[in-house]
């Protein structure tokens, strides 16, 4: 483990701060700590030739005293609020990181492990600034000072010091090898359990029904039982830890203690130099003493520091290999008006997973004014070129809209444009509905600075959510994960937040992944019927589907995983959808 990671000052802006007035704090308590020793030991002095005590020296001592008491008290502040705020700053660049990320990196994590990262894990940050950083800025400063001045005042002990200082940090690098495989291993299982526990929750219905409910007991005991053992593990590791340090450096200050009395006794050195050493020698190893035996205490929060930055850099490459990954490029035209010269352009569409190609090679074109269908086989690929016009998935190829939505002037002055696909210009509506525990209207406005209720209305209508049911009524509160509602109720309230987001916005684009899967036929009739409405305002629509009725009414079906160059779709009547016999290029 680093002693400071330089990640941690780039994301975390107080951290700086912490570090800057942390070292102020620490050589007004290096500055104390020497007073203090000179204070008493000429205060001694004194008292064993006769002089009174009671001068200023014992008034200037009470200051020392109280003067650091104030200042621990104020590194224990700096430590807190640097501890607080750091951990909002890395929960907030996570939060904006996750969209960048998209649902292609949450899908091979678990939830649950991402969950314990921003929460238990930079908690443990409260232990790493308040004991660790305060000890390890110590030891930058306070330490050399220390032996600095032992040098200057007694040359012997300097040396001795020097030489026996480097015993703690060899003790503290061995044992460091030893607990850092059962640290990750601690927290692994921490994500284990916590993982576990959430499937266990959310799959309990299944489970009753299989009768495997009671197994599950067994299960998460076992789980429970194997984290339990692990910090005890690291438990007992760091015991022996703190006793190997407190070993060291008690001993190195014995050898400073047998030199110094040696000396004494043979009247080679001075009773208040003598007096002063010792009280020093001991701060002098103090602070490097207690980084050790804070090491393990901040373990856990460095480890979820590193998952933190993981997800950064992650989320930072994929900005950069993504050319279309972009949050909000681009500004979105009308929804309405006519539209019929733009289009959605993919051309030699790329998208790999490690070293499996998804997707290879993918061209098409999906037109403003026309219902676009995306089929073909499970696996095919068809929810990777949705994540590719997300910008969710880094890819290769280009994903641009030409000439929609711009202005008469610019066409004349500029010909036909094009550009890339960004976030702005796209309204999305994915397989899982993804509600909260909020009302109906509140997740159909999601994300939207003014909600309006008669565009809520309105996309609920054109979603075919607008029947007489009071599940889908926009005051209708739902619970976690949509509970109140069925799967097509859930479905369509999903659909209809991407329409509102395209009526709302003016997106160019509406993509849907399997909009009507769980819908009977005559729902799945009339939210054709309402896409239908869209196209007919020039809206590029674009649905990937396994249904009949959608590739019946679709003006453009774009097959995935076909052997075929080319076909010909010859679409039934659809509302709002123009027929007649298109060819479309597949590669």
């Amino acid at each position: 483990m680093k002693p400071v990671d330089p990640r941690l000052l780039r994301y975390a802006g107080a951290a700086r701060a912490f570090f800057g007035f942390g070292a102020v704090l620490g050589l007004a308590q290096t500055a104390c700590i020497v007073a203090f020793a000179w204070l008493v030991s000429s205060s001694v002095v004194d008292a064993l030739h006769g002089a009174t005590p009671f001068g200023w020296r014992l008034v200037a001592l009470v200051a020392v005293v109280l003067l650091r008491s104030v200042l621990v008290w104020m590194m224990e502040w700096n430590s807190a609020r640097g501890a607080t705020i750091a951990k909002s700053q890395l929960r907030q660049q996570v939060l904006r990181a996750l969209p960048r990320l998209g649902p292609s990196w949450l899908s091979t994590r678990s939830s649950a492990a991402v969950t314990t990262t921003l929460t238990t894990g930079l908690d443990a940050l409260d232990v790493y600034f308040a004991r660790y950083l305060p000890q390890l800025i110590l030891t930058a400063l306070a330490t050399p000072i220390l032996v600095a001045v032992l040098f200057l005042f007694d040359f012997a002990s300097g040396i001795t010091v020097l030489l026996t200082l480097p015993l703690i940090p060899v003790f503290m690098i061995l044992i460091g090898w030893a607990t850092q495989t059962a640290q990750k291993e601690q927290w692994l299982k921490l994500g284990r359990l916590s993982s576990g526990f959430l499937d266990v929750v959310e799959g309990l219905s299944t489970l009753k029904v299989f009768g495997r409910a009671d197994r599950q007991v067994t299960r998460i005991r076992s789980v429970t039982e194997e984290y339990r053992a692990s910090t005890m593990k690291v438990l007992r590791l760091s015991f022996l830890s703190g006793f190997a340090l407190e070993l060291a450096a008690s001993l190195s200050v014995a050898l400073v203690a047998v030199s110094v009395g040696l000396r004494l006794v043979s009247g080679d050195l001075g009773l208040g130099v003598g007096l002063f050493v010792l009280l020093l020698a001991p701060e002098a190893f103090l602070p490097l003493r207690q980084v050790g035996a804070q090491f393990h205490a901040a373990a856990d929060g460095v480890e979820a520091t590193e998952e933190v930055f993981a997800m950064l850099a992650g989320a930072g490459a994929g900005v950069a290999v993504a050319e279309g990954a972009r949050d909000a490029d681009g500004t979105a035209g009308s929804p309405t008006g006519s539209r019929a010269d733009g289009r959605l352009v993919v051309n030699d569409l790329t998208v790999m997973y490690a070293d499996t190609a998804a997707v290879r090679r993918f061209s098409a074109e999906f037109a403003a004014g026309q219902l676009s269908v995306i089929v073909g086989p499970s696996g095919a690929g068809k929810s990777s070129i949705v994540a590719a016009m997300l910008g969710f998935v880094p890819f290769g190829g280009s994903i641009e809209l030409v000439g929609s939505g711009d202005s008469s002037e610019r066409k004349a002055s500029m010909g036909l444009t094009a550009r890339p696909l960004g976030r702005a210009d796209v309204a999305w509506a994915g397989q899982v509905p993804g509600l909260m525990a909020a009302t109906v209207g509140e997740n159909v406005t999601l994300g939207s600075e003014h909600p309006s209720p008669a565009l809520v209305t309105r996309a609920l209508a054109l979603a075919a959510a607008d029947a007489p049911d009071p599940a889908l009524a926009p005051s209708n509160r739902l619970g976690v994960n949509g509970a109140g509602l069925s799967g097509g109720q859930a479905q369509r309230v999903a659909v209809a937040r991407a329409i509102y987001r395209a009526l709302e916005r003016g997106c160019r684009v509406l993509v849907l992944d399997e909009p009507s899967s769980a819908l009977d036929r005559e729902t799945e009739a009339r939210l054709i019927a309402g896409l239908g409405q869209l196209v007919a305002d020039g809206m590029v629509v674009v649905v990937v589907s396994h249904r009949e009725a959608f590739r019946a009414a679709a003006a453009h079906v774009v097959r995935v995983g076909a052997p075929i160059a080319a076909r010909t779709v010859t679409p039934a009547a659809a509302p709002g959808t123009p027929t007649g016999t298109r060819r479309i290029a597949v590669r």
